[in-house]
This record gives structure tokens, C-alpha cells and sequence, in this order.
């Protein structure tokens, strides 16, 4: 059951349609990545490059490219993975619907890893400068591994029952590294390489990580799972994959772990205490995250099987393949939400924004089930149990409603949700800060590294206003302001002028109006450089204002106040969400490349259709 190696995988896409052949010299560097954004937005199929210049290995994309073909490589055990996940935060489940989990034993036995002595992956072994190396933006650092499984174990416990496999970005070339020496690894707050690390550090000694490419695709997936408590990313990946993953342990042949069925591996140790630079790296928010010390990776073996094929993605703003991940993994254990966090009914971590920046939730409100609904409560103490937990605390901007207030509220309609929490929210009580906390590492909205604020948007009773359509005052606000466009029901986008000529122009925007004056039909205005922008679509909206802004900083209001160390608004929210100085850039294609495949369109084959 399941694929054992990428190559099957790959046969069997092509076999049923899901996979076509270029056989065009195609350069990893820029080329393979414009190919896969094309495909990808044309809902296109799974790449496979035959002919990468100057590399001996083929490369494959787009695996993942749409939800269907991810439930199309996992329809023998995706059924079994839910069935796993929700035995695992509910082990009562089992015995409430035993016929539903009737083969939970056979997964917990695929879930442990299988020990063997030796596999396919130590066939042979090369170097870091003769792997492809696919370059993504033009202003990237280097090369990188855009798929990479990044495993490590514990010092002061080894083994495999606390060992961690994460996904976290390697750069393979470029800044100061070492040639074929020493390789960049790029890992973020709340990740569980990072208590490695810290015992690492603790012991005074470096620790050893693996990096496996290829292999089953499951292991992949398992990679990028927030997993529950107790299911080790090994076990997901046996579940998913549907046997045992193979794990050969260190010995005569190895120092290292390593997955015995991988395509490649990169072996070594990290010296805790050692960082070099490490980016520029086009990523997932639609900008460049820029150059900081990372750990470095002293290689001391690149291994390949015969026959091996590389995986990559390309990240950039979203939808990109990462967000069929998203999706996967909310298939996966969004049923266990409620479970998880009581009273929590669904989360969405909107992909359009970036992921981090925005979170949408429908909670309950239960604490005075026999008065109706009037205002937030519940869902409050719901919010922060949201964020704290895991990477979801990592969200900028949380905005929770009712269930109870809306009727079927949907989580996924993200415009709908938006609308009925500003119908129903009263910014005098409705808006609860966090400052001077940890965002995410990629989001440069903050006053420094790591650093921003949070805000909750909770929303719940019956709707306090109906939301305009349209905008018909014209005057002339304030100087350099103007251009309104609506975005959505209730929000309004108004262009106002360059942050870095006056950066603290919104404030004083928001201060010249009372909260009678009748552009407060509109509970939320967002200052931006491009109003028409903003306003074409519901993905502009939400890229544009949730990535360039950090709450603390950049919300104001009109009549705001503080009672009682509560900061509120009579008026309009108004969000800045210009681009300022410290934003890192967005990412721009390259024009000479964009003409090669053009060109390449244009001579026909397999990918014409979808370039």
C-alpha cells in the first residue's frame, strides 16, 4: 500500500495523467521556478524536468499543485491518517465507533519506524555543488532546497522517540559558506529543531541533523504537520505512507540517521554557537526575507540512490503549492479542533495574507447559556488559547465570532466572515492588543526581528450596523488623501501619502474626524499606496493590509481613547497599511527569464498549454 519511493510515485502520476515529461534543457537557476509559478497557476499538472542544465538529476514540481492529485498520492491511507490523529487526541474515540477504527491497529504498527542496517539512499555518493541548484527570485542568496526533511535528534537523549523532522529551508550555495563544506539552515521560532539546539547548547557539544530530499512523499507532508501531542512526525509519515519508515541507525556505514528509502541526504553536525549569514530567499509572504545568522550545517556526506529524482517547490506571495498544504493539513486535523481547544469550533489561517498574519476563528459562547448573546466573552478566553498554541501564535491579526450570533457561520468564506464580524464589532470593547511580542520570522511589519503585536477583532450578538457598497462623499479630506475604492462591504481603502514622507500622516488623517461625521458608515478604512489595487480583489485586500501592518503601530481610530488601559475607537478603525521603510521588498519576476519561457510556450510541447 503506498508508494516506497518518489520514482513510483512519479511512474504512477504519469500513468494516470497527473505528470508530464519536458525533456527541453531547462536551467535550475530561475527557469525551473517561473515554469512551476505558470503550471501551477493554470491548475496544471506535476512537472518532471528530464533535462536540467549542468546537473546529472532530474528535478520534479508541483506534486502537491492541486488538493485532488494530494488526495490522489494518499487515497490508500488518508482515511487511516484521520482515524490516527483522532485516536491520538481522543483514545475514547475507539471505543464509541469501533467499526470506524477498526484497522487502528495496523496503523499504530505502521506508525513505528522500521530500524534497518543499510538502504537504497548510501548508493553513492557525491557533493553539494553537482545537486540541482535551483535558484527561485533573482535577488535569492543562493541555491536552495525548497522540499528539504530536516531531521535531528536530541544530545543528551538520541534516538529516533525524540527525534524531529521539520521542514525548515536549507541554502546550498552563495554568502560565505564553505563550498561543499557548509550549508545554511534556516529555522524559526517554535520549531522542535530548536529544542535540539538548545540542548545542544546546553551540553556544549554540536548535534547531528540529516537532510533527506525525495522519497515518499509522506514524509514530505509529515515535515510541515503541527501533529498532536505524543505522534512523532516519523509515525505520521508511516501512517500516511502506509509501512513502516525505514530509519537506518548510526553504525559502520553511517554516523548520521538516516531515512533508508530517501532519494538524497545531506549528513553533518551543527556547532551550536555558530551562525553565518544566510538569505536573501523569495518566501511564502510575498517578499524576500533578508539576510540574517542562521545555524550552518559542516557536511561531512551528500549520499544519493540510483536512479534519483529531486522535488522542489517555489514559495512566494500566495496561492502558491504551499497552500495545497494548507489545505491538506486542515482535511487532516481540522475535525480535532473542538478537541483540542474546547469551545473552539474551526480556525483558518487565511493563506491569501500570508498565512501568520491573519487568523479567522469561530468560537461559542456558553457562559450564560440562559441570557442572549450580546457581547464577547467566552470567546475571548478562546482567542488566547488559540494563540498559544503552537505556530498559531505566531498570528498577527485574530478575528473570532459567535457561532452562535451568525447562522452557519462558514470559516472558508473568508469575505462572508469578514463582513459579519464588522457588522456586529464595536471598537470601543471589541479590540484586545498584545505588544511587544514574537510574530513571525518572515514578517518584517514589526519594529524588529521577531518582533510586532497581535491584535483579537471578537465579534458576537446580534449585527450593530449595516455595511455600505459604495462611497459617495468626495471632498477632499486631508491633503494627498484620496482615491477611495471599497474593498468589501464596510471597508474602505483610501490612498494616502508615501510612508517615508510622512510616517505619521494617518494618525493625523484619523484625527480630523469626529465619529459623526459620515465616513463611519464605513468600521474600517485601510491607508494604502494603491487603492485600486486593494480594491480589485479579495486576495489584493487581504496581501496588501494583513502583510504591511503590525497592529500596535499601525491601527488607529477615529475618536480613539484609553479607559481604563483599554484603547478603543467611537469612530472607524483605520488600519496604515502603506509600505514602509522597513519592509523587506516584494518579490518581482525576471523579465529575460519570463521571455525564455514564453518562448518556450510558444514552440509547443506538454507544458504549452498551461505556460
Amino acid at each position: 500500500m503506498g508508494y516506497r519511493t518518489l520514482k513510483n510515485c512519479v511512474d504512477d502520476l504519469a500513468k494516470q495523467g497527473h505528470l508530464v515529461r519536458v525533456e527541453d534543457e531547462i536551467d535550475a537557476d530561475l527557469e525551473a521556478a517561473e515554469i512551476q509559478r505558470r503550471v501551477y497557476r493554470s491548475n496544471g499538472p506535476a512537472i518532471y524536468f528530464a533535462n536540467v542544465r549542468g546537473c546529472q538529476f532530474p528535478m520534479v514540481s508541483n506534486l502537491f499543485g492541486t488538493i485532488e492529485r494530494a488526495r490522489f498520492i494518499f487515497r490508500d491511507s488518508i482515511e487511516n491518517v484521520k482515524s490516527a490523529i483522532q485516536l491520538r487526541v481522543d483514545p475514547a474515540e475507539a471505543m464509541r465507533k469501533p467499526f470506524q477504527h477498526w484497522r487502528a491497529p495496523l496503523v499504530a504498527l505502521q506508525m513505528r519506524p522500521k530500524l534497518v542496517r543499510s538502504g537504497s539512499v548510501l548508493q553513492t555518493q557525491t557533493t553539494i555543488s553537482k545537486l540541482p541548484q535551483l535558484k527561485c527570485w533573482p535577488d535569492d542568496g543562493g541555491a536552495f532546497i525548497t522540499l528539504p526533511q530536516v531531521y535531528s535528534e536530541d544530545v543528551s537523549s538520541p534516538g529516533i522517540n525524540k527525534s524531529n523532522l521539520g521542514m525548515y529551508r536549507v541554502q546550498l550555495s552563495g554568502n560565505d559558506y564553505v563550498p561543499d563544506q557548509q550549508i545554511g539552515l534556516h529555522y524559526q521560532i517554535h520549531r522542535g529543531i530548536g529544542v535540539h539546539h538548545r540542548a545542544a547548547i546546553d551540553a556544549g557539544k554540536p548535534f547531528r541533523v540529516s537532510i533527506f530530499v525525495g522519497g515518499n512523499p509522506a514524509m514530505t507532508v509529515a515535515a510541515v504537520m503541527p501533529l498532536p501531542e505524543g505522534m512523532t512526525e516519523l509515525g505520521f509519515a508511516g501512517a500516511l505512507a502506509g509501512h513502516r519508515i525505514p530509519m537506518i541507525r548510526p553504525g559502520s556505514t553511517t554516523q548520521s540517521s538516516i531515512y533508508a528509502d530517501a532519494d538524497f541526504c545531506i549528513t553533518g553536525t551543527v556547532d551550536p554557537d555558530i551562525q553565518k549569514r544566510e538569505g536573501p530567499f523569495g518566501d511564502h509572504l510575498g517578499y524576500y526575507s533578508l539576510a540574517h545568522k542562521f545555524p550552518v550545517l559542516n557536511v561531512d556526506g551528500v549520499f544519493h540512490r540510483d536512479g534519483a529524482i529531486w522535488p522542489f517547490t517555489v514559495v512566494g506571495r500566495p496561492p502558491q503549492e504551499d497552500t495545497v498544504f494548507g489545505e491538506l493539513i486542515h482535511e487532516l486535523t481540522g475535525p480535532v479542533i473542538p478537541t483540542v481547544l474546547p469551545g473552539v469550533r474551526a480556525v483558518n489561517a487565511v493563506d491569501a495574507a500570508g498565512v501568520h498574519p491573519l487568523l479567522l476563528a469561530i468560537g461559542s459562547e456558553r457562559y450564560v447559556p440562559y441570557q442572549p448573546t450580546t457581547q464577547p466573552q467566552e470567546i475571548l478566553t478562546q482567542a488566547n488559547a488559540i494563540l498559544g498554541q503552537g505556530q498559531m501564535s505566531l498570528a498577527k491579526y485574530l478575528w473570532i465570532i459567535d457561532e452562535g450570533s451568525v447562522k452557519n457561520p462558514n470559516i472558508n468564506d473568508i469575505e462572508t466572515f469578514l463582513v459579519r464580524v464588522l457588522e456586529r464589532v464595536d471598537w470601543t470593547r471589541d479590540l484586545h492588543f498584545q505588544t511587544r511580542t514574537t510574530i513571525d520570522t518572515l514578517d518584517y511589519s514589526g519594529g524588529g526581528f521577531n518582533e510586532g503585536s497581535k491584535v483579537v477583532v471578537a465579534a458576537a450578538g446580534p449585527p450593530r450596523r449595516e455595511l455600505p457598497t459604495e462611497f459617495k462623499d468626495n471632498k477632499n479630506w486631508a491633503e494627498r488623501y484620496g482615491n477611495p475604492a471599497v474593498c468589501l462591504p464596510g471597508v474602505l481603502a483610501i490612498q494616502g501619502p508615501s510612508w517615508e514622507s510622512n510616517p505619521i500622516s494617518v494618525r493625523n488623517f484619523a484625527s480630523q474626524f469626529s465619529s459623526d461625521d459620515s465616513i463611519n458608515r464605513f468600521p474600517l478604512i485601510v491607508v494604502v499606496d494603491d487603492p485600486k489595487f486593494c480594491a480589485k480583489n479579495l486576495n489584493n485586500f487581504l496581501w496588501a493590509v494583513f502583510t504591511r501592518s503590525n497592529p500596535a503601530t499601525d491601527i488607529y481610530g477615529i475618536e480613539s481613547s484609553i479607559v481604563n488601559k483599554h484603547w478603543g475607537s467611537r469612530g472607524s478603525l483605520v488600519i496604515d497599511a502603506r509600505i514602509k521603510a522597513h519592509h523587506a521588498p516584494p518579490l518581482i519576476e525576471d523579465p529575460e527569464v519570463n521571455k525564455k519561457i514564453d518562448a518556450l510556450a510558444t514552440r509547443g510541447g506538454p507544458l504549452a498549454e498551461f505556460l
